[in-house]
């Protein structure tokens, strides 16, 4: 096996941080004044967009999400959900009853570019422009909107009224221009799951009844107007019935907030006052005393997630009490609060890692839904191990493996008959058991299964290189697998054509163990059974106790892993060409000392059929 120089790996590393670099990103700083009017759910608003075209091409069109309006009988996620096979428990028919007052909207008032009147239309979700005259690439345009809308009941992540009470969660809320980028325009209909959004910086004024508490993406400007716990000197509020709550949010590609009049709001600081996380809840017997003892758990949870994935950009976090159940948003989080503490600290932890995966490094949800929804629960099972073993959690043991429950998740997709390719729109999945499945297990175990291929090593590195290389730059699947390329000196290609753009299976089995030749050797014979080929690491115990590894690299990967295990004896064997249905190779033991032979004791390989993974002798 030929290894690549660490001089020819290094110029690499940097060619492809050049290469990189022309990854283009529109930017678009919004400026927007909200006035809400609790009594009739509405409110009216001044959006003002100024708008950067860095694409090379001019644009004579402009396009912007209504997410509101998927909440009227007969929309596109109404319909899905009353077709689908296995419709999303929240939403189901819901839609279809709302009555005109419970329904969402947003009415579209006028529409300007660079201060003139554009033609614009409604289709659905999406609002379309006509501009009067292209955005030249490279120029910058002022897009002004006014608009008037209505909150939905709470049916999927945003609306009034929850269940727990809350009275709105304010997310998907706006018009919200749509992502243009190296794929063209990105105007997907709000039928059921995910997003895309482009970056920039938000000033919002939100004037709400004054007896309303707010959480939201961003910096609070005035908190010596609000109160309400926000306050770091004396308190004037003007004199009416409304306050006015002004956010600024750097650098972020969507903005949330929730309010209610009956918010505790909590602020705990970390890393030295570098970092504020604030946490608004309605306190009963149910949160109080959870919410906070989730607080010094939160900072244990950010020194290992920065360690393993990257610092957090931002000087503040809010948990907020709201929404469904949990959904991510820049700089923030609504989440149902009225759980016990593991399952409380479990959404924490999972939204809050979505500030890595999509919030900073902001793959396409839509086509990549596993790169964020997979990479999160990956991520978040080994934050929960760790606080386990720190004690955050008294009676629950940490586990050898925290990622069992994703495999074994993966197992009953794979053998469900309802899989579709990790390739496949998150929209267009037949059924959501699929979407979920592949979206979070499938994406989870593609993350721990490659630990298995390239090593510990290169794939902690190449985790924290994938974070610093690609934030704020919308990377896709192979931006992924080129960095661990890099950091492994192996070539992945194969991995992402068999796992993520088919529904090849793995299965190897040891097919039989014979005395050698010579009486001194063993020959050991393998068998692939499954269409997709991995690299195999094979387990040898003696009968005296003593171990030592076999690993079998694949001839298309022209690498092989570092040995993992120091302690134990390591020998890298001749490559299995992936078209062989079989592999044989021999050790220097005789077989009457061999008591067990075993294919990927660390159980890091999705192998549908273990039965066969060991010999054992009789």
């Amino acid at each position: 096996m030929k290894k690549v120089s660490v001089l020819i790996c290094l110029i690499g590393l940097t060619l492809y941080s050049f290469a990189q670099a022309d990854r283009w990103q529109q930017k678009a700083n919004y400026s927007m004044e909200i006035d809400f009017d609790v009594e009739n759910h509405q409110f009216t608003g001044k959006q003002k967009i100024v708008y950067t075209n860095n694409s090379p091409e001019d644009l004579n069109r402009v396009f912007y999400h209504l997410y509101f309006n998927a909440f009227q009988p007969n929309s596109m996620m109404d319909v899905r959900s009353r077709t689908i096979a296995d419709p999303d428990s929240r939403v189901k028919s819901r839609i279809q009853n709302l009555s005109a007052d419970e329904q969402g909207w947003h009415k579209i008032k006028s529409v300007k570019h660079n201060g003139k009147d554009v033609k614009f239309e409604v289709e659905g979700t999406i609002l379309e422009v006509e501009l009067s005259s292209a955005i030249k690439s490279g120029s910058t345009a002022t897009l002004e909107m006014e608009f008037h809308s209505q909150v939905p009941v709470q049916v999927r992540r945003s609306g009034r009224d929850s269940k727990e009470g809350i009275d709105y969660s304010m997310s998907q809320w706006y018009p919200k221009l749509c992502e243009y980028d190296y794929q063209g325009w990105h105007a997907n209909p709000y039928v059921g799951r995910e997003f895309h959004g482009i970056w920039g910086d938000f000033d919002v004024k939100i004037s709400i009844d004054k007896d309303y508490i707010l959480g939201a993406s961003g910096y609070l400007q005035n908190p010596n107007e609000i109160g309400h716990g926000y306050e770091t000197g004396t308190v004037k509020r003007p004199a009416g019935e409304k306050l006015t709550w002004h956010f600024k949010a750097p650098n972020v590609h969507d903005f949330f907030w929730g309010a209610d009049p009956d918010y505790t709001h909590d602020t705990y600081t970390i890393k030295g006052g570098s970092i504020e996380l604030h946490f608004l809840y309605q306190k009963n017997e149910k949160t109080e005393e959870v919410w906070k003892m989730s607080q010094p758990i939160m900072e244990k949870a950010l020194g290992f997630i920065e360690k393993k994935y990257g610092e957090y950009p931002y000087k503040q976090y809010s948990f907020v009490q709201g929404g469904d159940g949990g959904m991510e948003y820049p700089m923030g989080t609504l989440i149902t609060g009225e759980r016990p503490l593991g399952s409380l600290i479990g959404v924490m932890v999972h939204e809050w890692m979505h500030s890595w995966y999509q919030m900073v490094l902001g793959t396409n949800e839509a086509l990549y839904a596993w790169m964020d929804e997979g990479f999160t629960s990956y991520a978040s099972s080994e934050v929960m191990n760790f606080l386990t073993k720190e004690g955050a959690f008294p009676g629950q043991e940490p586990s050898d493996n925290p990622h069992t429950g994703s495999y074994m998740g993966y197992k009953n997709l794979a053998q469900s008959g309802y899989e579709e390719p990790m390739t496949t729109h998150a929209d267009h999945f037949r059924t959501n058991f699929a979407y979920s499945m592949a979206s979070y297990v499938k994406g989870a175990v593609f993350l721990h299964q490659l630990e298995y291929i390239v090593g510990e090593s290169a794939f902690d590195k190449g985790m924290l290189d994938y974070y610093n290389t690609w934030k704020f730059k919308h990377p896709n699947t192979n931006d992924f697998i080129r960095i661990m390329e890099l950091n492994s000196d192996m070539e992945l290609d194969w991995y992402k054509e068999h796992w993520v753009n088919s529904t090849n299976t793995i299965d190897y089995g040891v097919a039989s163990v014979e005395q050698g030749d010579a009486k001194k050797e063993t020959v050991i014979n393998l068998e692939k059974i499954g269409v997709m080929p991995m690299p195999v690491d094979v387990i040898v115990t003696e009968k005296d106790g003593t171990q030592h590894i076999h690993h079998i690299p694949l001839r298309i990967m022209r690498g092989e892993k570092a040995q993992e295990n120091k302690e134990l004896d390591y020998t890298v064997e001749e490559d299995w060409p992936w078209t062989h249905p079989t592999y044989s190779f021999t050790i220097d033991c005789p077989l009457k000392k061999i008591e067990k032979v075993e294919i990927d004791h660390t159980k890091r390989m999705a192998d549908l059929d273990r039965s066969n993974n060991v010999w054992e002798k009789e």
